[in-house]
C-alpha cells in the first residue's frame, strides 16, 4: 500500500514521446498546414471561420478515416470557443487524432494553432472534438478496432472520451428539459426602447450542392454545411448593429441526416437575444430535392460580438423579439447562456481552477456530475506521481468481484462500518441512478473541539467497455438548505473517490484518490473524509468489510435502497 503524488511541473508532450530512442507518433495523427490567403479571409483581413471549421473537419475525417479503414462521415462537433482571430499571411497548423473508438463511432481530437512565420511564434485558436461514424460497408455495419494510448496524455483523453461521450448521448434531452424549467421560471420577455426588431436580422439563403461541395464519399462535405451556417450567422449578427461581428463560440453541432449532390440547402439564421457584450443566433439547415418535403440537417446557436477600433467589446442594441416563436427564442437564448455559462465555468477550465464548492442546482448538475467523474480520471491517469502531502493515492486488491465492490463502497452511508472518521452520513438527495448528494459528519480531531461536516456529490459510472474501471467520484458543493452551522466546521473536498478494476472474476483492484485542499491540510493526519496520508487502518478495515459482505444482497446501488 502506498501513498503517492504527482510533480506538477512534468509535463509531456499530447503528441509525441521519446520511447527506447525512438520518437512515438500516434499511428492516427495527421497535421494539415495552411497559409491564410486573402480568398480565404473576410473583409477584415480576418480568416473566415467558415473556412477553418472546413479544414478542421477534413484533417478530422481523414484522421478517422486512417482508424477505421473505410469512409466516415461527421455526426456531431462539441462546443468550440475561439481564443484568436488569424489574420492574412499567417498559417494554420491543425493536428487531429482519434482519441477513442466505440463501436461504430470514435472521438477525434482536434487541435487548431496559428503561426507567424516571421517570428516564429505559435499561440492556440481553438480546440474540439468530433465525432465520426464509419459508413456501412458491402458486408455490412463496421465493428471499429480498439484504441491503444500509450503516453499518459492519450491514455487521459481516452479516459476522458468516455464521458464526453455519455454527454453527448444525453445532450438533446438534458438542454431540452434545462430550457423548459428555466423560461418557466423567466416569464415574460423585457420591452426595451429603441430595442432592434428580431426581424431585420433575419437571414435566408439557399444553396444548391454541386460536386465540388461534396466530399469523396458523393455526400455534402459536413465542413462545407458548417461553412455555409457560419455565413448566414455572420450576416444576421452584423445586420443588427450594422458593423462586422466577431464570432467567438458555437454550440454543439449535431448532423441529424445526410444530403447529397443535387440537394438544395435552406439556410435560415436570426438574433434570439442580445446582451451586454454577446448575442445569440440560432441557424438553422434544411434540406429538398425536387418535390419532396424538407429535411431537417442541423441546428447551432452561435455567439458573437463586436469589437471596436481599439479592439475592446461594443456594448450590444436590445432585441424586440417577435411574437410567439420570436419570444420564445429569446427567452431560450437567457436560458442557454446560462447552461453555456455553467458549463465552461465547470467543464471547459482545469477542474483545479473551479472553485471547490460549487453551488449545485439542478441547472449545472450533469456538468458537475461529468467535472466531478473528470477530474478522478484526470487523477487516474497519472503515472508520474512522486510524494508530497498535496494528493494522496492508495491501492490494494481484494477476492470480491468488481461489481459487487462498486455497489459497496456507492453507498457512502455504508461507510461508516469500515471508516471510523464517518460518524454520520445522510442521503440529502438521490438525483438519478448515478449521482447522489450526502452530508458527511466527521468528529473533533482535537478533544473538545468541533467535528467536521461535508456537503459532497457522489457520482458514480459503470465501465463504458471491458477496459474501463467503475468509479465513485466525489467531491464539495454548497445547497442552500444545508449552510454551515455552529456545530461544525464546514470541509471542503476537491476531488477524492474511487476507481476499481476488474482484475479476475473474483480479483478486483481498488484504488483510492484524494486531493486535498488548504483548508483541510491541518486534517490530514486524522483521516477526515478520507484526507490522510495513512490509510493503512483504514483500508484494512475496508478490505474486511468488503470480504466480508461479497455475498450480500444489500449491495444494492442507492437507488435502489
Amino acid at each position: 500500500m502506498t501513498s503517492k503524488g504527482r510533480d506538477a511541473g512534468d509535463t509531456q508532450d499530447p503528441l509525441f514521446c521519446q520511447e527506447a530512442e525512438e520518437v512515438y507518433r500516434n499511428p492516427t495523427e495527421l497535421k494539415m498546414s495552411q497559409i491564410v490567403l486573402p480568398c480565404h479571409a473576410n473583409h477584415c483581413g480576418e480568416l473566415s471561420v467558415g473556412q477553418l471549421l472546413k479544414w478542421m473537419d477534413s484533417t478530422a475525417c481523414l484522421s478517422a478515416e486512417r482508424h477505421a479503414g473505410c469512409s466516415c462521415i461527421t455526426a456531431s462537433v462539441d462546443d468550440i470557443h475561439f481564443e484568436h482571430t488569424i489574420g492574412v499571411g499567417k498559417v494554420v497548423n491543425i493536428i487531429a487524432k482519434v482519441n477513442r473508438a466505440f463501436t461504430s463511432s470514435m472521438e477525434v481530437g482536434i487541435l487548431v494553432n496559428c503561426e507567424d512565420l516571421y517570428t516564429d511564434r505559435q499561440w492556440k485558436v481553438c480546440h474540439a472534438f468530433a465525432t465520426f461514424v464509419a459508413r456501412r460497408t458491402e458486408a455490412g455495419k463496421v465493428q471499429l478496432k480498439q484504441v491503444f494510448p500509450r503516453t499518459q496524455m492519450e491514455q487521459m483523453e481516452y479516459s476522458l472520451a468516455a464521458e464526453r461521450r455519455r454527454m453527448r448521448l444525453i445532450h438533446a434531452e438534458t438542454i431540452t428539459d434545462l430550457l423548459s424549467s428555466s423560461t418557466a421560471q423567466l416569464g415574460e420577455c423585457q420591452e426595451y426602447q429603441d430595442a432592434v426588431p428580431a426581424e431585420r436580422t433575419r437571414v435566408e439563403s439557399v444553396e444548391l450542392v454541386l460536386p465540388p461541395h461534396a466530399n469523396h464519399q458523393v455526400s455534402t462535405f459536413g465542413g462545407q454545411i458548417m461553412a455555409w451556417m457560419e455565413n448566414v450567422a455572420t450576416i444576421a449578427a452584423s445586420r443588427l448593429c450594422n458593423a462586422h461581428s466577431t464570432l467567438r463560440s458555437i454550440d454543439m453541432f449535431h448532423f441529424r441526416g445526410p444530403s447529397h449532390i443535387g440537394d438544395r440547402l435552406v439556410l435560415k439564421a436570426i438574433v434570439n437575444n442580445t446582451f451586454k457584450h454577446s448575442m445569440e443566433v440560432g441557424v438553422c439547415v434544411e434540406a429538398y430535392q425536387g418535390g419532396e418535403p424538407l429535411r431537417h440537417i442541423n441546428s447551432a446557436f452561435m455567439t458573437f460580438e463586436v469589437l471596436g477600433g481599439d479592439g475592446k467589446q461594443c456594448t450590444l442594441p436590445r432585441i424586440r423579439p417577435e411574437p410567439v416563436d420570436g419570444k420564445r427564442r429569446y427567452l431560450e437564448a437567457v436560458a442557454r447562456k446560462k447552461i453555456r455559462l455553467d458549463r465552461k465555468y465547470i467543464i471547459s477550465c482545469h477542474h483545479t481552477e473551479v472553485p471547490v464548492s460549487v453551488p449545485w442546482d439542478p441547472s449545472n448538475q450533469i456538468y458537475l456530475s461529468c467535472n466531478n467523474v473528470s477530474a478522478l480520471k484526470l487523477m487516474d491517469t497519472r503515472n508520474n506521481w512522486v510524494l508530497t502531502f498535496e494528493k494522496n493515492k492508495v491501492e490494494m486488491h481484494v477476492s470480491v468481484p468488481a461489481e459487487q465492490t462498486f455497489h459497496l463502497l456507492s453507498d457512502l452511508r455504508r461507510r461508516k462500518e469500515w471508516d471510523r472518521h464517518y460518524e454520520e452520513c445522510e442521503v440529502i438527495t438521490q438525483v438519478d441512478e448515478e449521482d447522489t448528494l450526502y452530508r458527511v459528519a466527521a468528529p473533533s480531531v482535537s478533544k473538545g473541539g468541533k467535528g467536521q461536516d461535508f456537503i459532497l456529490l457522489a457520482s458514480r459510472r459503470k465501465p463504458c467497455d471491458a477496459r474501463d474501471p467503475y468509479l465513485i467520484a466525489l467531491r464539495s458543493v454548497t445547497l442552500p438548505t444545508h449552510l454551515p452551522t455552529e456545530d461544525y466546521t464546514r470541509g471542503e473536498v476537491l476531488c477524492a473517490g474511487f476507481t476499481i478494476l476488474e482484475e479476475s472474476s473474483t480479483v478486483t483492484k481498488i484504488t483510492y484518490y484524494n486531493q486535498a485542499t488548504p483548508g483541510v491540510l491541518p486534517y490530514i493526519s486524522t483521516d477526515i473524509a478520507g484526507l490522510s496520508s495513512s490509510f493503512s487502518s483504514t483500508f484494512s478495515a475496508c478490505s474486511l468489510f468488503l470480504e466480508g459482505n461479497k455475498d450480500s444482497l444489500a449491495a444494492l446501488p442507492p437507488s435502489a435502497l
